[in-house]
């Protein structure tokens, strides 16, 4: 159970060990943590110092910045927090001030602190019902921006698809054409040249400025090269419409590892050297995997975020210093003994996180990226599709300066609810 953290605003220093020692069970059961305020301008500084505060106590009368100053202000730092006013003015104007600026409840002093547990625990219970229907309509929300994010990007990819496939297309099927009339000719030449070796001096010094020889010789070479160009604008085409799958309504049996090879070259610019002069290897140790039943498009989107983000880490060493060890991803799947379930786990040995970072690197709109490169909505929207929308388990495990992995568990057969309660089982038995 989460520790509430509660901020007591009063001028009185006696009352810092009146809390202690009343509420002195419940610090030692980790209940409550209390953080003491003399002012509301002291209670400002630390309520924007922490994050984590719940709710606040707080008295009227007070130096600096009185009691109802405090509360006014109180929405400005953060809408989730709660705040309880106790005071020896309990007149109906004070109440009414108090309460008309977002206080939840109003006590009077002296302090009767039987009826003071039971209004913390009342606040504390109304904080957390609070925060957990603001967490559900930010995951309904995210779950939308998922949805309208792989729909268009398949409406847009499908369109350059479409675009691109008619013209090549075209160009590989006149590339065999072209291929087999060219040897025609060159045969046909040959052929001349046996039965006229004496061709005459103006055709001789137009066989010397063209460098026939040298002709002959490059052309299949030119035609087999526009050929390989032309097979891998298609495979990128595969890719394209493989990886943006997102309009499918339920779930279909995928090859995981096609889903992973069409990211990795969504992302191949990425990987090669370029201006910090460095490359990031890709290591595959694929294992034999079963068709998984799922949303292809949405995965591709998971394996893409988690493979962007330790692309972005790397860059983010090349400009701090130099970084001495070959960069390199690690992507390894794998198959429980039953086929059941399946892992992927994806590894880099960038600069890891700290413990701090690692706790919050699933929490929505948790970034540690600089303003307009990051939203903090790749991996809440990551862990969202595989543990709700497939039933799975998304898990991290970094340390600082000796990298990161993403392991990805997926159950092969369509979501069903005991998959939740299987996960850590079947993570167990994979040797997790």
């Amino acid at each position: 159970m989460k520790t509430a953290k509660i901020l007591i605003v009063d001028d009185e220093l006696e009352l810092e060990r009146l809390f202690k020692l009343r509420f002195r069970k419940n610090i030692r059961a980790n209940e409550f943590e209390l953080v003491f305020a003399s002012n509301g301008q002291d209670a400002l500084e630390k309520l924007q110092s922490d994050s984590l505060i719940d709710m606040v106590v707080t008295d009227i009368n007070m130096p600096d910045m009185d009691g109802l100053t405090l509360l006014s202000k109180l929405k400005e730092i953060n809408q989730n927090i709660k705040a309880v006013v106790v005071s020896a003015y309990g007149d109906l104007r004070n109440i009414r001030t108090a309460m008309n600026r977002g206080a939840f409840d109003f006590l009077t002093k002296p302090i009767d602190f039987d009826d003071l547990a039971i209004t913390i625990k009342k606040t504390l219970e109304f904080v957390k019902q609070k925060k957990k229907t603001l967490n559900q309509l930010q995951e309904m929300q995210t779950q939308m921006i998922q949805q309208e994010k792989m729909s268009a990007i398949g409406q847009l990819v499908a369109s350059i698809v479409h675009e691109i496939n008619n013209p090549v297309g075209f160009i590989a099927s006149n590339i065999d054409f072209a291929s087999e009339y060219i040897q025609d000719m060159l045969k046909l030449l040959n052929l001349y040249q046996q039965q006229f070796p004496n061709p005459g001096v103006e055709i001789q010094s137009t066989l010397q400025e063209i460098e026939l020889d040298y002709l002959v010789s490059a052309l299949p070479e030119v035609i087999s090269s526009m050929k390989t160009g032309t097979e891998r604008i298609i495979d990128l085409s595969k890719s394209l419409r493989n990886f943006s799958r997102g309009n499918i309504t339920n779930p279909v049996a995928f090859n995981l590892h096609e889903g992973l090879d069409s990211t990795l070259l969504i992302v191949k610019h990425r990987l090669k050297a370029r201006k910090h002069s460095y490359r990031i290897e890709i290591i595959k140790k694929y294992g034999s995997l079963p068709f998984v039943d799922c949303y292809p498009g949405q995965l591709n989107q998971v394996f893409l975020n988690i493979i962007v983000n330790a692309i972005d880490a790397f860059d983010d060493i090349a400009q701090e210093y130099a970084w001495e060890k070959t960069k390199a991803i690690t992507i390894q799947t794998q198959a429980c003994a039953d086929n059941d379930w399946v892992t992927i786990r994806i590894k880099d040995n960038g600069p890891g996180m700290s413990t701090e970072v690692k706790e919050q690197v699933f929490d929505y709109l948790f970034t540690t990226k600089p303003l307009g490169k990051g939203t903090g909505l790749g991996l809440a929207i990551s862990r969202q599709i595989v543990e709700e929308k497939h039933g799975g388990k998304l898990t991290c495990i970094s340390t600082l300066g000796q990298g990161t992995e993403f392991i990805i568990e997926l159950p092969r057969q369509q979501y069903y609810p005991s998959n939740k309660l299987k996960c850590d089982h079947v993570a167990a038995i994979c040797g997790r």
